[in-house]
């Protein structure tokens, strides 16, 4: 029978703050914790799972159904690009550069004799934020709007009836070969908006990752004859390297969908999911009940999609940072991140805390009888098998 697992990773859902959380002024970062506040969290599925039985989070259940650990982190970072990674068989020893005072006049020099259009702002922005303060100079002057944040982002804003969004696009791939070695950001992403101030960003975003610098296991996983499936951003974080389909969506619940799809494809190998508007609609922008709202919605969907799940299915739950939505940072957190691991043949074990979220990668890969090679990470799939 084939074998598939559907790896889901809730973009920013921490459960508490990492021992060097102080390196990166994230002390006391809970976006559990935070979120759990809120009246309108209520995750029955994730609870029977085991989700609260995970060292450091408080309220588990007697008998979890779900494998479960805490992922801490080994990589130098806190941002999208290296937590993937990471969960995907690479440790990042560097961080990725950021900007806290804009980029270097040099790199705005280049990027507009490149692109032939001026540049509005070049700050740290929020992005709801920048359209405000710039999208109308940026209209009637044609100027591209460029800021960044805390993570190592190179984001371009422009309103759709000004810059066409292939002509946006295309900006963004010119930046993408300029951002290379000691400019080398995690991303470069396209940031359309349109209508009337002040202003409203459209579901057209689209990034452009850094080729990962080693192979990670969807390399493996392809050249082993497997499918690679995306879901969501995945196929722009990695590049597009090794997916062999990308489904892109519009939203968590869009994200949702398509992964439930995925149960009725005839496939062997791996779905990776990634459902962005934890930390994109909610995290970033400090709205506890709204991130509860939407973590309440997917603990729905999972009471849907568990009962579908085949002989041969895994499901794996995970996080790629925190984005605490309680502190006054705006930023991801360093914080652990839960692993929950759920099928047919596996035990309810607690695997304590790992010590990089690469364990994942390893697991997956042994799983489908894949040498990992050089990629990262003990497997504990063995201690998970019944």
């Amino acid at each position: 029978m084939k074998k598939r697992l559907f790896l889901i990773v809730l973009d920013s859902f921490g459960i508490g703050e990492e021992p060097d959380a102080h390196l990166w002024h994230d002390e006391g970062s809970n976006t559990l914790g935070a979120i759990r506040e809120s009246k309108y969290f209520n995750c029955p599925n994730l609870e029977k799972l085991g989700l609260f039985n995970i060292d450091g989070v408080e309220g588990g259940v007697k008998a979890p159904l779900a494998a479960y650990a805490r992922m801490q982190e080994a990589s130098m970072g806190k941002d999208t690009t290296i937590g993937h990674w990471e969960i995907a068989g690479i440790i990042s020893p560097q961080p990725l550069p950021t900007y806290p005072n804009g980029f270097p006049k040099e790199v705005i020099e280049k990027f507009e004799a490149l692109t032939g259009r001026k540049t509005l702002c070049n700050m740290p922005y929020s992005g709801t934020e920048v359209i405000k303060d710039y999208g109308e100079e940026s209209m009637k002057t044609g100027k591209l709007i460029i800021y960044t944040s805390a993570d190592s982002v190179f984001q371009i804003a422009a309103h759709e009836d000004v810059v066409p969004i292939e002509e946006l696009y295309k900006i963004c791939e010119i930046a993408r070969e300029l951002l290379q070695g000691e400019h080398g950001v995690g991303r470069v992403i396209a940031r359309p908006f349109e209508g009337e101030y002040p202003f409203k960003r459209t579901p057209r975003r689209h990034d452009y990752s850094l080729l990962p610098p080693k192979n990670t296991m969807l390399d493996l996983l392809s050249k082993a004859g497997f499918a690679t499936i995306s879901v969501g951003k995945i196929y722009d974080i990695f590049a597009g390297k090794s997916v062999s389909q990308s489904n892109r969506t519009t939203s968590n619940a869009d994200g949702m969908q398509k992964t439930m799809q995925m149960l009725d494809n005839d496939f062997e190998g791996l779905c990776f999911t990634n459902l962005v508007d934890f930390d994109m609609v909610y995290g970033h922008r400090n709205d506890i009940d709204g991130y509860a709202k939407a973590m309440t919605e997917f603990d729905t969907w999972l009471g849907e999609f568990l009962p579908k799940l085949g002989e041969n299915d895994l499901l794996l739950i995970t996080a790629d940072h925190g984005c605490d939505p309680k502190t006054p940072s705006t930023d991801h957190s360093r914080e652990y991140v839960p692993m929950l691991l759920y099928g047919k043949n596996v035990k309810p074990v607690n695997l304590s805390t790992r010590k990089t979220f690469s364990d994942i990668s390893a697991t997956v890969l042994e799983y489908f009888g894949v040498d990992k090679e050089d990629t990262q990470g003990t497997s504990f799939l063995k201690e998970v098998l019944k």
